[in-house]
């Protein structure tokens, strides 16, 4: 199981467990965390799900794909630490993996 810190706009921190394989965005849905929407459920086809990853984390995790960046002109105040968290999928190396969540989603 990996960890994740999930840090809302106001600051308020949670870490939840992930299974190996799911998305960071089925994580936060299964977790009840705050600020996480995911209207379309995971298809990369809404901007409701936007994170900012940990600087720390930026390489690990890599960047978006052309798809998800076309996603991200719909979301609300974009940074080049900005993901789709349906997007990020868990693995080993990202143990420990911090993303936040903005003011408010797309």
């Amino acid at each position: 199981m990996a960890k994740i810190t999930f840090t809302d706009h106001d600051g308020g921190e949670r870490t939840v467990e992930a299974r190996e394989g799911q998305t960071v965005m089925e994580v936060a849905i299964a977790n009840d965390v705050p600020g996480i929407d995911a209207e379309c459920g995971g298809g990369c086809s809404c901007a409701t799900c936007h994170v900012y990853v940990d600087e720390a984390w930026s390489e690990v995790v890599g960047g978006p794909t052309p798809m998800e960046e076309d996603m991200l002109d719909f979301a609300f105040d974009v940074r080049p630490s900005s993901r789709l968290s349906c997007q990020i999928k868990i693995t080993p190396a990202l143990d420990g993996l911090k993303v936040a969540t903005p003011q408010r989603q797309g």
